[in-house]
């Protein structure tokens, strides 16, 4: 569950600051919440203007837990040629199926299994945003993994809709913040996967006009791209 602050700051940026200390954060990493802001008075003197803010570790900005290789035993190459396969099985009984006109290629490299799916129906598998390549992919990985001592990752693109969805994504990004650098008003985009709010995140991450945060639970996650 991600990780949430209270700090205070007489401004909202001195609170913000000695938040991000205290998560050993960016601000490209957290979402902000002002909770409580004293307006300036004439009794300011006696009443210090106190800033509260809540900080919480974005879900898509927590790194994945990274492989513990001492513990973790390196899959050995008969595995990976059973698992190669046992999806190549699995697609040519799926896929024939489907169409006669899908193509598709598996190749192994360092303990991953790559699935290419490529022509003129296989945009039928990438669904909505890409939420049926997503779930063919996690049953792609199940399939390798069967009956294997260690899980054997595999990695899906169907007719390079990954890369074509990423390029898209990084423009979107740059067109926004030229929009929000001009006008000085917050956008907030449609909902996306963790996959490709951190595209978003990334692309802007060394911008000098704009911040991105996330708000929203779950599938309703968006971005949201404001002025610094």
């Amino acid at each position: 569950m991600p990780k949430t602050i209270i700090a205070e700051g007489k401004t909202s940026t001195e609170a913000i600051e000695k938040g991000l200390k205290e998560l050993k954060a960016t601000r490209s990493q957290v979402d902000v919440k002002i909770l409580e802001e004293k307006k300036k008075s004439f009794f300011s003197i006696l009443d210090p203007h106190v800033v509260k803010v809540e900080l919480t570790i974005r879900e898509d900005s927590i790194p994945e837990k990274k492989e513990k290789n001492i513990e973790k035993k390196e899959i050995n190459q008969k595995d990976i040629e059973d698992a190669d396969k046992a999806v190549e099985n699995f697609l040519n009984n799926f896929l024939n199926k489907i169409s006669s006109n899908i193509e598709y290629t598996v190749k192994n490299e360092n303990g991953l299994v790559y699935v290419n799916i490529k022509g003129e129906d296989s945009t039928r598998l990438i669904g909505y945003r890409g939420e049926a390549l997503n779930a063919l992919q996690t049953l792609l990985t199940t399939v390798a993994s069967k009956n294997r001592e260690e899980s054997v990752k595999v990695i899906l693109d169907i007719g390079n809709y990954k890369d074509a969805r990423k390029k898209t994504l990084e423009e979107l990004a740059r067109k926004v913040e030229k929009t929000v650098k001009k006008t000085g008003k917050s956008v907030t985009l449609e909902p996306m996967n963790a996959y490709e709010r951190k595209i978003l995140h990334t692309e802007l991450q060394d911008s000098e006009f704009v911040k991105t945060y996330s708000v929203g639970e779950g599938d309703r996650r968006r971005v949201v791209i404001a002025k610094k």
